[in-house]
């Protein structure tokens, strides 16, 4: 069975000018669940650009659509299972913001974060067996980040979810909660040609829009979310 993770962000990774960071996205469990969300996130977009009266390759991305239009399509993924990670900045450790690989770093962490507990809610609740996950696909949103940045993220992921991870500190090894896992693939996308990409978008401006208004009760109660909050 494969797992595909669409995710993007919102907001801007600055303590000086900005409260929130978010990392969001959806998670489908198998191909099957992936091309049905495909089929209805699409028609939902096929609608809106019917009524506003664009062309088929007119990007429908949170920054160029009404609120009105976000809710439409954020409404659409109520039944697909969500992720999030709500990173408050001002709490935030300023050694962290003196460098851009500290910078990336954490956010490498914030997100692998994310999508650990996530996986780990939906084996709780029995919506994943993780025996059964041979492969995890990683879709994630073109942004600044250097290619190199972009091999370690790739290398913490195959890290936490293929082959475990170490505390050294305590001469402690963890184990993978993917016992049998074969592969795990980063590709980082534009949104214009990933359809569950703006489908993230959308999710991650949700949930960064309730973050920036103080309304976190509503982000707890999105339907079929799971949320961190970090520091």
């Amino acid at each position: 069975m494969n797992i595909y993770v669409y995710s993007d962000e919102s907001g801007v990774f600055d303590k000086e000018h900005n409260d929130y960071f978010v990392f969001a996205g959806l998670i489908c469990i198998g191909t099957n669940e992936k091309e049905i969300w495909s089929r209805k996130y699409s028609a939902v977009e096929k609608t809106l650009r019917k009524s506003k009266g664009v062309k088929l390759d007119y990007e429908l991305k949170a920054t160029r659509i009404t609120n009105s239009e976000k809710g439409k399509l954020f409404r659409s993924l109520n039944n697909c299972y969500k992720f999030g990670v709500v990173i408050r900045e001002k709490n935030v450790l300023d050694r962290i913001y003196y460098s851009k690989k500290d910078k990336q770093r954490y956010l490498d962490y914030a997100y692998k974060i994310a999508v650990k507990r996530a996986f780990e809610n939906l084996i709780n609740i029995k919506s994943l067996d993780p025996n059964q996950v041979e492969r995890i696909y990683f879709y994630v949103d073109e942004h600044t980040t250097a290619t190199n940045g972009r091999y370690e993220l790739q290398e913490s992921l195959e890290q936490e979810f293929k082959l475990g991870t170490y505390n050294y500190h305590y001469n402690t090894y963890y184990p993978p909660i993917f016992s049998n896992i074969k592969d795990i693939q980063l590709q980082y996308c534009n949104s214009e040609s990933k359809l569950l990409v703006r489908a993230a978008d959308i999710v991650a401006n949700k949930i960064y829009y309730l973050a920036r208004n103080k309304m976190y009760s509503d982000i707890n109660n999105i339907s079929k979310i799971n949320i961190v909050f970090l520091p």
